[in-house]
């Protein structure tokens, strides 16, 4: 079957690896998204498995349609019995991008009384809607005259993973902090530190993925468990090989921050996923510690403006450059922000870097190599690698 997995700028590419871990075939990057192919096996390995996913959809219906009599029709014309019964709550979220249809919720409505109007003339049962928790979700896609039907095989988002329960300010998205550590290169080889770790996403994600734990092993439900083809036998399958593929590992994960309340929160969020005994965790201020290894990865998402706005960023981020600087020789730092010009007083210039959304915020995740000495002795000796 054709399946679609969405996913978040800049996480494309990673997502195409990881499709292809799962066995998907016919993998073709899009933009946002990745389309596949697979069997029912694939897409509920995907669903369960996938750490840069935000959701899986199966297209089952498109078609054509420039007015909102037309797209009734049309709608009307697929036969919903297939995909739902009428004692079945169903909800539809919907994407417009279209001269023909400017208001996403209205053509939402359209569509749902096409579908309750067939279900109650052909059955009189009216199927009801349920926007928070439906049997089945529909999802909608309008470019132009181009409209396409998915399901939704999902239900919540794939980077809600169960564990965050408790949260500081400004939590980074569970997904992004899994894409960051795989666009940094870290495979568990060093030791891994998060030096402002708020509640604790970026190192229990990077846990989580150095252990082989599956993306979503705390959610019991996805939406395809109410489908009239689920298979529980096929579903068992997934869920046994992937917990049989958790490694017993010993890897540094450092995570500290100066916010007591913060490490109370990373200690809870650790603990609910399993990997609390994993992390070496403390209450230190960034720029008052030593460095917690000879060498290796650190990932940090400091403070945007957003979350500071009485002090001086510029300056803020500049003594980040200098502590980097001055005392983490041998270590690669990477760090995320929506501050530019932020991020230009860090003082140390980026050897990578790559555009990424935090929210709706244009964030840039910088790579920086710090080493003792000029930083042309720097390259030369790299370059004789």
């Amino acid at each position: 079957m054709k399946l679609v997995a969405k996913t978040m700028h800049g996480l494309e590419d990673l997502l195409v690896d990881e499709l292809t871990q799962i066995g998907a075939t016919n993998i073709q990057k899009a933009t946002r998204a990745v389309e596949f192919e697979g069997d029912k096996k694939v897409l509920y390995r995907a669903n369960y498995e996938l750490r840069t996913a935000i959701r899986i959809l199966v297209p089952f219906y498109n078609f054509r349609a420039r007015h909102e009599n037309h797209f009734y029709k049309k709608v009307m014309e697929f036969d919903w019995s297939e995909v739902m019964n009428p004692d079945r709550t169903f909800a539809i979220n919907a994407a417009v991008r279209s001269k023909y249809f400017t208001h996403s919720k209205y053509i939402s409505l359209k569509a749902k009384d096409a579908i309750v109007d067939q279900f109650r003339n052909r059955t009189g049962i009216r199927p009801s809607i349920d926007v928070k928790n439906p049997d089945i979700r529909l999802n909608l896609h309008i470019q132009e005259d181009q409209c396409s039907i998915a399901l939704d095989s999902s239900g919540d988002s794939l980077h809600r993973r169960g564990y965050r329960l408790n949260t500081g300010v400004a939590p980074i998205n569970e997904v992004l902090a899994a894409g960051m550590i795989k666009l940094s290169g870290w495979d568990g080889s060093t030791p891994f530190f998060d030096p402002m770790c708020g509640s604790g996403t970026i190192p229990i994600e990077a846990a989580m993925l150095v252990k082989n734990i599956p993306a979503q092993v705390l959610r019991e439900r996805f939406a395809f468990h109410s489908w009239k083809d689920f298979d529980k036998a096929i579903w068992d399958e997934v869920v046994e090989e992937a917990k049989a593929k958790i490694k017993d590992v010993e890897v540094p994960i450092f995570a500290f921050d100066k916010d007591p309340q913060a490490r109370h929160y990373t200690r809870k969020n650790a603990m609910l996923v399993g990997v609390d005994d994993f992390i070496d965790l403390d209450r230190k201020d960034f720029f008052q510690i030593e460095p917690p290894a000879e060498r290796g990865l650190i990932i940090m998402n400091p403070p945007y403006d957003e979350r500071m706005p009485d002090e001086d960023i510029a300056a803020f981020y500049k003594e980040i450059g200098d502590h980097l600087k001055q005392t983490f020789a041998g270590w690669t730092a990477w760090m995320i922000s929506s501050n530019k010009d932020a991020l230009k007083s860090v003082g140390l210039r980026p050897s990578k870097k790559t555009t990424l959304y935090n929210g709706k915020l244009e964030c840039k995740f910088q790579k920086f190599e710090m080493f003792a000495g000029k930083r042309i002795d720097h390259l030369i000796e790299k370059g004789k690698e």
